[in-house]
């Protein structure tokens, strides 16, 4: 779900010039594209009277096509969804449930374990899994070395709210004001940071995929009882405190770019412009990193918590049928093999994301060892019995986001206090259900 995507594009890819349908299909990440032209390609040799038609979106952008598309009568036949997204569609009636397809076709379920329940409920079914994500600290190779540490100390980080342990050494360590001092020195000047240690997304939303639910989960917080939980616990102390331990970190003692800094470009941007020692984000930022940055990068495990667990949000997409499809027949064939051994297996290969099938996942980390790049840091965490949690699929998503982006914000910009914030934010979010 990330916002680093502006480029818009569109692509159209015709098999035959006697293909009679042609199907839409959006996706909303540029660095995905490649990969579905050739499933495009693959699919149109042996459907030559299905046409693909492929449009790529920016994250902004593609929602509101998406969305304003459903009024319109406009919105593409196929695109991809997410979770925070699919169960207001499927509410509303402008997904198709898929599960009279699949059992008509007798598709198996190839996926990774629970990837494909995420996408079903109550018998219905809105997608096929398509990849799944984790998320890893990505650091500035260089950066580290002038600093004198070696990236092997960050596998051993430990992290608390309290006084930040280890992990809040490493990023004071690494954070250098104008006139070269570090964060750890007595010298050290808040107003005049160079260089920060870390550069966190911050993720004023409810999930926090990539800024701040790693942490807090290690810390003990979870954010409801499971898949479509009608009760909230965004009041948990522990939410709060780490929520608060970020805000101080930035405001308070400047080893964080504010959040008021990152707002605009993103930290993703502000990292790869050389503003930061490390960054946080998901698995399917990899290559970006490596094709952006002018340095090397380096992919490390996120700190242990006081949990005594290091732990990252397991998060999967899916391609979803838009309802007001004229073309059924042909969407679901083009939708099935998105969701094939075939397909998963070719889009590995490309080694941006991880498919949702082993023998994807193969494929993808033969890509990444092929161009030197260790990406353990995002799979280790999948091989640990409970170091991941999903991502919470849930009713009323709109609502909760507007609610919590506002009472994030106001904490992130030292507007309000992270336990009465979210508190407030809590009681308004559970009202939602009520």
């Amino acid at each position: 779900m990330k916002k680093f995507v502006t480029i818009s594009s569109i692509l159209a890819l015709t098999s035959s010039a006697h293909a009679a349908t042609t199907v839409d299909y959006w996706l909303w990440d540029s660095s995905q594209l490649p990969a579905y032209q050739q499933c495009a390609r693959d699919f149109q040799k042996l459907n030559p009277d299905i046409s693909i038609k492929i449009t790529q979106k920016g994250w902004d952008d593609y929602w509101t096509g998406i969305t304003t598309g459903f009024v319109a009568g406009t919105a593409p036949d196929v695109f991809t969804n997410h979770l925070s997204k699919y169960p207001e569609f499927a509410l509303n009636g402008q997904i198709v449930d898929i599960a009279p397809y699949i059992k008509k076709d007798g598709v198996k379920d190839i996926y990774l374990e629970g990837l494909y329940t995420l996408w079903g409920r109550d018998g219905k079914q809105y997608g096929l899994p398509k990849d799944w994500d984790t998320v890893a600290i990505i650091y500035n190779k260089d950066m580290l070395k002038k600093a004198g540490i070696d990236p092997k100390a960050l596998s051993n980080l430990k992290w608390n709210p309290k006084d930040g342990g280890t992990f809040e050494k490493l990023v004071a360590q690494l954070t250098l004001d104008q006139n070269g001092n570090n964060g750890l020195s007595k010298g050290f000047d808040k107003s005049k940071v160079k260089q920060y240690g870390l550069i966190n997304p911050w993720d004023p939303n409810p999930y926090g995929q990539t800024g701040w639910s790693w942490l807090a989960v290690s810390n003990g917080f979870k954010f409801n009882d499971g898949l479509y939980a009608t009760k909230y616990y965004y009041d948990d102390p522990k939410l709060a405190e780490t929520i608060q331990w970020l805000t101080d970190l930035a405001l308070k003692k400047g080893y964080l770019l504010p959040y008021k800094d990152t707002k605009g470009l993103g930290a993703n941007a502000n990292f790869v412009a050389g503003k930061g020692a490390m960054t946080t984000d998901g698995s399917w930022m990899i290559k970006w990193y490596i094709e952006n940055a002018k340095f090397d990068v380096g992919f490390a495990l996120l700190p242990v918590g006081p949990s005594g667990k290091r732990v990252s949000m397991f998060n999967g997409l899916a391609d979803s049928i838009w309802s007001g499809s004229k073309k059924k027949d042909e969407v679901w064939k083009w939708v099935k093999y998105l969701g094939s051994e075939a397909c998963e297996s070719a889009v590995g290969k490309f080694g941006v994301v991880f498919p949702a099938t082993k023998k994807g996942v193969s494929n993808a980390l033969a890509a990444h060892k092929k161009n030197g790049a260790d990406v353990s840091a995002f799979t280790k965490l999948t091989q640990t019995k409970g170091s991941t949690f999903l991502f919470p699929i849930t009713d009323n998503a709109s609502q909760i986001n507007s609610i919590m982006t506002t009472a994030l914000e106001n904490v992130y910009l030292g507007k309000a206090n992270a336990a009465e914030a979210l508190k407030e934010a809590n009681e308004k979010v559970n009202k939602l259900f009520k």
